[in-house]
């Protein structure tokens, strides 16, 4: 049930709120100053009454292409414009227990790279990580808080993988 949900959750933040970001590289810590920390958004994620309604009145209203996870927006990268990169729209049960510990309506996932290097930094650096690594074909997610309590995502994509599940869904992405 766990990995469903988790699974689920993956996908739908992945497929989100995607425009061409351009990348928002911090510095890191001054043991790693090359590590990227968010290069965009990875999806946006918020709580409401009716996910089936919000999704309906998004597609209708705004051309959304939506699925039962949300909607996935497809845009290519700034960095090599070649690649294609994707960000998920996800309305959720008002009632969810996804966003825990943070009591806030809303979740935003973060695209990172090397994210097992930059977890240990983040560590080192005081920040919580409420959950352990998971690793799937289509990337890598941990959670942490922010300073405000805000739950955070990080996914390290595989956009290549990420498209594939996609495909096999059936799902079409807004472009």
């Amino acid at each position: 049930m766990k990995k469903t949900i988790l699974f689920s959750l993956a996908f739908a933040i992945t497929f989100c709120f995607g425009f061409a970001f351009k990348s928002l590289v911090t510095t890191g810590s001054n043991d790693n100053p090359k590590l990227k920390r968010a290069t965009g958004i990875g999806g946006i994620f918020f709580k409401c009454k009716d996910p089936k309604k919000v999704r309906e009145w998004y597609q209708t209203h705004l051309g959304m292409n939506t699925n039962q996870y949300g909607a996935v927006f497809e845009w290519y990268q700034g960095a090599d414009s070649t690649k294609k990169g994707f960000s998920q729209w996800s309305p959720f049960s008002e009632k969810t227990k996804y966003f825990e510990p943070s009591t806030k309506e809303f979740m935003i996932n973060y695209r990172v790279e090397n994210l097992e290097t930059l977890v240990e930094e983040l560590k080192k650096e005081g920040v919580t990580v409420t959950d352990t690594l998971e690793k799937y074909d289509y990337g890598k997610f941990v959670h942490i808080m922010d300073i405000e309590g805000n739950k955070i995502e990080l996914w390290e994509a595989n956009d290549v993988e990420y498209e594939k599940l996609g495909v096999q869904m059936g799902s079409k992405t807004t472009k």
